[in-house]
């Protein structure tokens, strides 16, 4: 099966803001590292339900909204 390039790129997006995430805290960011925490790992999961849309114009919603 060929390997989906956006899933792989998000998933690394996410890893990198978790490992970051401790970083904000030591500096008492804690406002800023819950919201970046929220966001950055919601990409992923938003594209991964876009794959798995029910047609093309979903697809384009979902994405969108990722």
């Amino acid at each position: 099966m060929k390997e989906n390039v956006l899933l792989v790129k998000t998933f690394q997006f996410a890893k990198l803001i978790i490992r970051f995430h401790p970083r904000l805290i030591e500096i008492k960011q804690f406002e800023v590292a819950s919201q970046l925490i929220r966001a950055g790992t919601s990409i992923g999961a938003n594209s991964r339900e876009a794959q798995r849309a029910e047609s093309g114009k979903d697809f384009r919603h979902k994405l969108k909204i990722a």
